[in-house]
């Protein structure tokens, strides 16, 4: 190719450029105006005091050096932690499980796939007020089942017990979910090659050993995914806690979302907002998001070189 050609190439590209910049100027503006521009102004705002009238007042460090020494934060992180380890643990193995019965061609599989999702797409505040009636002491399906079968000792006030009311928040977080890992899981099991199930059952393994060396291996980049989502969405959990217990009892089930709520919006903090420093635990669920994503993303990058 000759010097003219090249140049003449060089000078189409230049001309072609301007035009690629507006196709993706749109999602750019998009970005800067809904994602960017309220990160920065978030991350202002936690540097300062602020009742959510008259102008911030500029304090640097101090809202996290309170953090540091305010009891109620802490407790609300080891609960946002025990939250999101046992969500993320029991929505990443069950659904798995589930999975692959129902990929194996169970009969009444269309119709259980379908009641498994139904909670799915159901308003996360409509589940709160279900399972609140569920749980109800007095008049609880819960108890009343086991009113009914004679165990009336299991009867307890779930959602009012400092022990039991992070775990029964739990469930219900695992009910509402099940049934969307499930589908992710069933998507990536389609695209398993079956050669491989028949290859390892001619060397000789079972069922369980398929499980773990073929069905676990192929499904590794699902399953990252599937625990990306749910520690995300545990460090940021919110609304079926608030609606449910609040946060409740004596900060039982007290997370980073709700705790940062009751600041913001003046129910903490003797009843005067203190969007500042809610705005500085905002800072901290950011990063604790962005720690697990990064770090998963870390572990997939390094699964990937090893195969």
């Amino acid at each position: 190719m000759t010097s003219a050609a090249l140049a003449t190439g060089r000078r189409r590209s230049i001309r072609r450029r301007p035009v690629g910049y507006l196709f993706i100027a749109p999602i750019v503006l998009f970005f800067v105006v809904f994602v960017g521009y309220p990160f920065l102004r978030s991350f202002y705002l936690s540097l300062t005091s602020w009742s959510g009238l008259g102008s911030p007042s500029f304090v640097g460090l101090r809202n996290f050096q309170v953090m540091a020494d305010d009891p109620a934060f802490w407790q609300s992180l080891r609960n946002t932690f025990v939250f999101t380890g046992a969500t993320t643990v029991l929505q990443t193995a069950l659904p798995l499980l589930l999975a692959v019965l129902l990929n194996r061609g169970w009969r009444a599989g269309v119709l259980f796939r379908t009641l498994v999702f139904i909670p799915a797409v159901i308003s996360l505040v409509v589940t709160g007020v279900l399972w609140q009636l569920i749980y109800e002491p007095n008049f609880g399906t819960l108890n009343e089942v086991f009113r009914t079968l004679g165990l009336d000792a299991l009867a307890h006030p779930w959602l009012a017990d400092p022990k039991t009311v992070l775990p029964a928040l739990i469930v219900v977080s695992l009910w509402q979910s099940l049934g969307l890992f499930t589908l992710i899981y069933l998507a990536g099991l389609q695209g398993v090659n079956p050669d491989l199930y028949q290859a390892a059952s001619i060397d000789g393994a079972n069922g369980r050993q398929q499980f773990f060396h073929v069905t676990v291996p192929m499904l590794r980049t699902v399953t990252g995914v599937v625990v990306i989502l749910n520690l995300i969405n545990g460090f940021k959990t919110f609304d079926l806690i608030y609606v449910m217990t609040g946060g409740g009892p004596n900060r039982a089930s007290e997370v980073l979302g709700t705790y940062l709520y009751g600041l913001a919006f003046g129910s903490t903090a003797g009843g005067v907002p203190a969007l500042g420093y809610a705005t500085a635990i905002s800072m901290v669920i950011f990063v604790l998001c962005l720690a697990a994503t990064l770090i998963q993303l870390r572990i997939a990058r390094r699964s990937a070189d090893v195969d």
